[in-house]
């Protein structure tokens, strides 16, 4: 991990993981938040790539000064580019969260050769009415962050996550924030529409929605996932608007399996595509389970099935993860094949990318065209799966 030094107190205040020959990846944090709202994804991220993590001006690290007055999105745009100029990075993934979106979309529409992956989270090409924002940069301008950090609970969290540890720590990071920089960063919101733009993005992008985000409502997530060229839309049950701390495992997962996807042109290539994946989907302790018990004659089944299914298949862009997930289980049930299903129930459950609500209605569809006795069978595994992640996480 690095930081910057003295001489770079001009740049956005960042934080560096992973290695510095991995390929880099840019991760943007939302509005009242710093860096640290990547903290349960950074990580996981790190494994596969350099990852560099920045503050807003005013926020974090970085000087409220670094933003100057009338400065519009476009402006934090062009910051992140002397940050990766001064990082030596010429091309970069890049991921964002709400405002930090709105960056990497700007960056995308106008440095296309910079961009080489997007992922857009809870973000939106215009964040509602202008005029609301104006009100709030007002109402800060005047009060202070307090009225702002009172009632953002109900805009970043589910009433039931709000109380819990990790969004009193967000919550509480806001009140820490330059008040004349927040306002400054709402009129930037207030000025920004990317809507007209948004078809010139070339970049592979994944879109992450928060099905429980008032902020920027699923509704704003399919507008982008709509006009953004070959991009994909996954929706999270159970998150609100900062998705990435509430549901932290599976916006991990889609970041991963989004930004470690390479073409695969040669068996080595699949074979290491399709580990990545692999790992996303099933987990890390059952992949290394599975590698642990390799023997010389099961290591070319190994080989074989890492390329083949997860190299070709799981990596192709047409279906997200969690599509995937549903078309397997459904495939198991039909066929019977319990032991595989028990292991797939609970990497889904285990992971939160499918919730018991998710895997209720496929097994109930599964009823009706594979039939009741073999949905009968999996309705059983499952419950007894959720049992035992339940017995599990209160042994925590």
């Amino acid at each position: 991990m690095t930081t910057p030094t003295a001489s770079a107190a001009r740049l956005l205040h960042h934080q560096v993981d992973g290695p510095l020959s991995a390929p880099p990846l840019l991760l943007g944090p939302s509005l009242g938040t710093a860096l640290s709202v990547w903290d349960a994804q950074s990580a996981g991220l790190a494994r596969d790539h350099r990852v560099v993590r920045w503050d807003l001006p005013g926020h974090g690290g970085t000087p409220a000064a670094l933003f100057p007055t009338g400065g519009g999105v476009a402006e934090l745009g062009r910051q992140v580019l002397r940050l990766a100029d001064a990082l030596g990075i010429e091309r970069f993934a890049y991921a964002g969260i709400s405002l930090g979106g709105a960056v990497g979309a700007w960056l995308a529409v106008h440095h296309p050769d910079r961009v080489t992956s997007l992922a857009l989270v809870c973000s939106s090409a215009r964040f509602g009415e202008p005029e609301a924002w104006r009100e709030r940069a007002a109402l800060v301008r005047t009060e202070g962050i307090g009225p702002v950090a009172d009632t953002a609970a109900a805009r970043w969290f589910t009433a039931d996550f709000a109380a819990g540890p990790a969004a009193r720590a967000v919550l509480a990071g806001l009140r820490d924030v330059d008040p004349h920089a927040y306002a400054s960063l709402c009129d930037a919101l207030a000025a920004y529409d990317l809507r007209g733009e948004l078809a010139g993005i070339t970049a592979p992008t994944l879109v992450v929605a928060g099905r429980d985000d008032p902020a920027t409502p699923v509704a704003h997530a399919r507008e982008l996932a709509d006009t953004i060229p070959g991009s994909t839309l996954v929706e999270l049950p159970g998150a609100s608007h900062l998705a990435n701390v509430e549901r932290p495992a599976p916006v991990t997962a889609l970041l991963r399996s989004h930004f470690t996807a390479e073409p695969a042109t040669d068996d080595a290539s699949r074979h290491r595509a399709g580990l990545a994946v692999r790992r996303t989907v099933l987990g890390d302790a059952h992949v290394d389970r599975a590698i642990a018990r390799t023997t010389p004659f099961t290591a070319v089944f190994q080989d074989f099935i890492t390329r083949y299914a997860w190299g070709e298949v799981w990596t192709r862009p047409g279906l997200d993860h969690r599509t995937r997930r549903c078309l397997t289980l459904t495939a198991l049930v039909a066929l019977g094949h319990h032991e595989e299903l028990a292991m797939h129930l609970r990497a889904a459950l285990g992971s939160g990318d499918l919730t018991p609500e998710d895997v209720q209605e496929v097994l109930l569809q599964a009823a009706v065209y594979c039939g009741v006795p073999a949905a009968n069978a999996a309705f059983a595994a499952a419950d007894r799966i959720l049992t035992e992640i339940s017995h599990s996480a209160e042994e925590k």
